[in-house]
């Protein structure tokens, strides 16, 4: 069984090339029409990968149609954005990732809390099996090591926080501004309690669920704004910060032409960290108004990246110990303890896996 990773991340694509693939519903059901045994998607701001399990070989552009948004407009060429991994490497890529090695952000722990989700809702769908699970597994394992032994958190932050680094670049004393976030996800929430750690308090919260804007509002002492008024905020507020999961655009130059004639000499700073993007990239042409996106970030995180190096490689010490056990015991054939438990009779099923494990 060929175990594999195919993905776009912020090293290989920009945000225009990764909102083009995040699949859907449908898309693990897709890999394994396509011939994979195991799938597992999993999708953040920074990335979007597969991880896989077949007996035959699934080409990467296979692949990447079964992860285009829209599949009438999937172009072959978009194929030779994806990096792929294969056998050891994809598992040293995974820990790296689970680890928070591989993120725009050196060290943060948000990738762990959504490569669990997607494992776990990979699990739940039958579309991780056997192999997945082992991997995933270990996984968790390496990233709780990684983050137990070594100092790589130190100074750790996470892309709400960095967008709020930006956010006091540009205006430094945030005390005196007002901010509209759009969205109450995790990423939303983090960005929010960033600003009001940094002084921010006249914080305005909405969302399509408008229960979920009151809870984020309440929990950072900030004002909900109904979803169908968020817009109309613009007149008031300097900093809008995105982050929805929403398909398509939000916010274009044609919604956002009749506030800016109230805006006379006050600048309009926009910074959107979804993928794919909630602001039309037209916006930024418009005058007065300053659009940033999830990759105008890197700059400021390669920053802070500075107080960290040095923990980096103490933790690909302890991610390459683990690849090295994971593959003897795994993926090189005749070995390990699975060899072991079928050699004894016994039954190979998930709690001999999980036991295996520890």
């Amino acid at each position: 069984m060929n175990l594999f990773c195919v993905g776009l991340s912020h090293h290989s694509a920009n945000v225009e090339t990764r909102e083009r693939f995040a699949g859907d519903a449908e898309t693990e059901c897709s890999l394994r029409k396509s011939g994979c045994a195991e799938a597992l998607i999993l999708t953040t701001c920074n990335r979007v990968e597969v991880y896989g399990a077949s007996e035959k070989r699934v080409s990467t552009e296979e692949i990447a149609r079964c992860l285009a948004r829209k599949i009438d407009q999937y172009d072959p060429s978009h194929a030779s954005a994806f990096y792929r991994y294969e056998e050891v490497q994809c598992v040293q890529h995974l820990f790296r990732v689970a680890s928070g090695i591989d993120s725009m952000v050196v060290g943060e722990t948000e990738v762990f809390g959504q490569t669990k989700k997607a494992y776990e809702g990979a699990r739940a769908c039958g579309a991780a099996g056997p192999k997945l699970h082992r991997l995933f597994q270990r996984a968790f394992r390496v990233a709780k090591q990684v983050r137990s032994r070594t100092q790589i958190t130190r100074g750790a932050v996470s892309v709400g926080s960095v967008t709020v680094d930006l956010a006091q670049r540009i205006f430094g004393d945030l005390s005196v501004r007002k901010v509209l976030v759009l969205g109450a996800g995790e990423n939303s929430e983090r960005t929010a309690r960033a600003l009001v750690s940094r002084g921010v308090t006249d914080l305005r919260v909405s969302n399509r669920s408008g229960e979920r804007a009151e809870e984020l509002a309440q929990l950072v002492g900030g004002v909900a704004i109904p979803f169908d008024q968020w817009r109309e905020q613009c007149r008031q507020i300097d900093i809008l910060i995105t982050s929805t999961s929403s398909d398509a655009p939000l916010l274009k130059p044609e919604d956002l032409a009749p506030v800016l004639d109230d805006r006379i000499d006050r600048p309009l700073f926009i910074i959107d960290i979804a993928v794919p993007r909630d602001v039309d990239p037209r916006v930024n042409e418009m005058e007065g108004v300053y659009l940033y996106d999830i990759d105008s970030l890197q700059s400021v995180a390669d920053q802070s990246l500075a107080l960290r190096r040095q923990q980096v490689a103490a933790a690909e010490t302890i991610i390459a110990e683990h690849v090295e056990d994971f593959r003897n015991k795994f993926l090189d054939e005749g070995s390990g303890v699975l060899r072991q438990k079928a050699q004894e009779g016994s039954p190979i099923n998930d709690a001999s896996l999980r036991a295996s494990e520890l």
